[in-house]
């Protein structure tokens, strides 16, 4: 029968190319074989042997028809003897073709450890490519004499050098196709599923799966189990039912470890209304769902909010008798302080207690993370006290939950006592929350207690990373603390943390509002002999420093260091130059600017055109007497009216037309 089954196939595969379906996409792995490797995978091992009858009338260790049996009587003596066989025979060496390593093995099907020394002989020692049959042999006589690691260790290898699943020359077919000449034990196709598995090519598994069904076997349900692992870490969840449904079509009973897995299944899938089906389908295969079955479906239903489901299923485990235990508990308390029924979960923590269990650090995480997250504070501290005095060390996500918690009420100086408290216990107190600490202070603009702290935590080895320095010296510059500021640049310079534009922008614009323009600029140019290169912030800092103290020369010399060097065409900085211009009244300077601005490539805007219409009306103000000029300025204040509540856009036009009315009234 079993024979039949396997020349039907080897009939079949004669026939077509290709007898895989595809089932699953194709993963993103590599097939190509390696280079130095010494098999040979598409090799005909049906070559003519050797049969020339004037090779009989050399001697025997001539003999090139001689070459099998010399190799045979070599390994029925001692393994000793091919070192000296490979030297009385080097002129035939390269007449052993896979064709004649073939009938050595085949003589050997019976005695593992002669077959495998004769391969790894010729593979290692002799170095002769081996084709895709010769390890189909090898690892046939290998199983059959029950070597099934060692048989497992060269199907991995063929599986690594194998170029194409759907070639005819794939691993199973070749497998197949080789059964036909020696003994072979069906566990060799299971080991298949496994190895494919093992090797992330699932694909190749589950088709695999299919084909040893055509031939007429049924793979074991430990295969089908790894295949059902291999699928569902690959989120293949239409897969693992396909697979299921047709093992239960072709008779492979599932085992616990099967449901367990289909478990996992459900929750990936998220169809928790079959749950209900799947485990009477588990009771009438005689499984009784167990405790890991309860807690993974009770972990589901509480990650998507379906609390009564859960409770009821840990009800059931009572009448079952699969007691709860602290994953069960937690999952629960989990879900209800997702609702905000912290209270309830509480009450639940106080109830798994008395039963016997030991709370461990995940329940208490669990409540105190759900008390911090409603702003309750004092049950978390008390929590965080009652798990101390239980023996229970807080972790890094208890400090992290409840410095969080109080730095979101606003409650800083109760978080770093908090700290200080953790500390007095000896509870190792993370990077994060010091950084989180660091970075809140900062941003309520208390950079002295920020400084503060950063000198006491240093003294544990907290080093400050550059994202924290840039922090205090920002809000050192908020408070127009710049010497501070300085001060922690320095500090970066020793601890040899290169100063990035973060901290340069905050210094130069701090230096630059305290009318400190030369330091700024002199603070600019260090930074760019370090090769960082200023933004519009910077421009806009000096160019309105320069402005405030009427430097107009300086500030229009900027203005093209800024564009010619940079790049920086900053319209706010032009315009606040062209501001302080029309203040000033000089409207021949103004214009003067505009024309010079204008061949850097300045372009105004809609503001540029307010500011210089602002500026004339001024103008035009002081010459009332002169009548022409009162007319201009009445035109002038029309053109304002119109087109100050128009749409944006249109003040590109009037940017156009404000330029020919300030030649007008120049000239009058």
């Amino acid at each position: 029968m079993l024979r039949a089954s396997l020349n039907l196939l080897n009939q079949s595969l004669t026939k077509s190319t290709n007898f895989y379906v595809n089932f699953i996409p194709k993963l993103p792995y590599s097939s190509s074989p390696s280079a130095s490797s010494s098999l040979q995978t598409i090799q005909n091992s049906h070559s003519k042997p050797l049969s020339n009858p004037l090779y009989n009338l050399l001697p025997e260790t001539q003999n090139p028809n001689q070459i099998v049996n010399l190799i045979s009587s070599s390994l029925k003596q001692t393994n000793s003897q091919l070192i000296h066989l490979q030297n009385d025979i080097k002129p035939l060496i390269h007449h052993l073709s896979c064709h004649e390593i073939t009938r050595v093995l085949l003589r050997f099907q019976s005695d593992g450890f002669s077959a495998l020394t004769f391969f790894n002989w010729v593979k290692n020692d002799l170095g002769i490519k081996l084709s895709s049959h010769n390890y189909c042999y090898i690892i046939h006589i290998l199983a059959w004499c029950k070597k099934f690691s060692l048989a497992m260790k060269l199907l991995c290898e063929l599986i690594d050098y194998v170029k194409d699943c759907s070639n005819c020359e794939n691993v199973f077919g070749s497998l197949v196709f080789c059964s036909k000449d020696c003994n072979f034990d069906p566990v060799v196709f299971d080991m298949l599923i496994k190895g494919y598995v093992r090797k992330g090519r699932v694909r190749e598994g589950f088709m695999t799966f299919r084909n040893i069904l055509e031939v007429g076997f049924l793979p074991s349900v430990i295969s089908c189990n790894c295949l059902l692992n291999g699928l569902l870490r690959l989120n293949f969840v239409d897969q693992c039912w396909l697979l299921y449904e047709e093992m239960c079509r072709v008779g492979i009973h599932p085992n616990s470890y099967t449901f367990n897995i289909l478990t996992h299944v459900f929750c990936k899938d998220g169809n928790a209304d079959k749950i209900n089906e799947f485990l009477e389908r588990m009771e009438e295969e005689g499984f009784d769902p167990d405790l890991v079955t309860y807690n993974t479906l009770i972990s589901s239903y509480c990650r998507k909010g379906r609390l009564n489901d859960a409770f009821y299923l840990y009800r059931i485990m009572y009448r079952r008798n699969v007691v709860p235990d602290l994953v069960s508990y937690t999952a629960l308390m989990n879900g209800l302080c997702k609702e905000g029924r912290v209270r309830e979960a509480h009450q639940l923590f106080h109830r798994m207690v008395h039963r016997g269990l030991s709370a461990d650090i995940v329940s208490y995480n669990t409540l105190i993370s759900g008390y911090c997250k409603e702003g309750r504070m004092q049950e978390s501290k008390y929590l965080m006290h009652e798990m101390i005095g239980n023996g229970i060390c807080p972790d890094s996500f208890t400090c992290r939950v409840l410095v969080e918690g109080y730095g979101k009420q606003g409650r800083l100086i109760s978080a770093l006592n908090l700290v200080v408290e953790l500390r007095r216990f000896r509870v190792s107190v993370s990077s994060g929350i010091y950084d989180y600490l660091m970075v809140s202070l900062c941003h309520e603009d208390r950079p002295f207690a920020a400084k503060n702290l950063l000198g006491r935590i240093s003294e544990d080895g907290y080093v400050p990373k550059l994202d924290i320095y840039n922090e205090l010296i920002e809000s050192f510059c908020r408070c127009d603390s710049v010497a501070d500021a300085l001060h922690l640049k320095a500090e970066m310079a020793q601890r040899r943390i290169k100063v990035d534009l973060v901290a340069y922008r905050a210094l130069i614009c701090c230096l630059c509002r305290t009318g400190k323009c030369r330091e700024a600029e002199s603070l600019m140019k260090e930074m760019l002999k370090s090769g960082i290169l200023p933004d519009p912030q910077i421009c806009r800092a000096l160019i309105h420093c320069y402005c405030k103290r009427l430097d107009f020369d300086k500030a229009e010399s900027m203005l093209n260091f800024f564009a010619k060097e940079f790049q920086i065409f900053d319209t706010e900085s032009y315009n606040c130059l062209v501001s302080v211009l029309t203040e000033d009244g000089d409207m021949n300077k103004l214009m003067e600017l505009q024309d010079r601005m204008l061949k850097v490539g300045f372009a105004p805007n809609s503001l540029t055109c307010k500011l210089v219409i602002h500026g004339l009306l001024k103008s035009t103000a002081r010459l009332e007497k002169n009548e022409s000029l009162l007319r201009t300025g009445e035109f002038l204040k029309g053109i304002l009216r119109e087109t100050a509540g128009g749409p944006l856009e249109k003040w590109d036009n009037v940017a156009n037309n404000a330029k020919k009315k300030v030649v007008i009234i120049s000239s009058i």
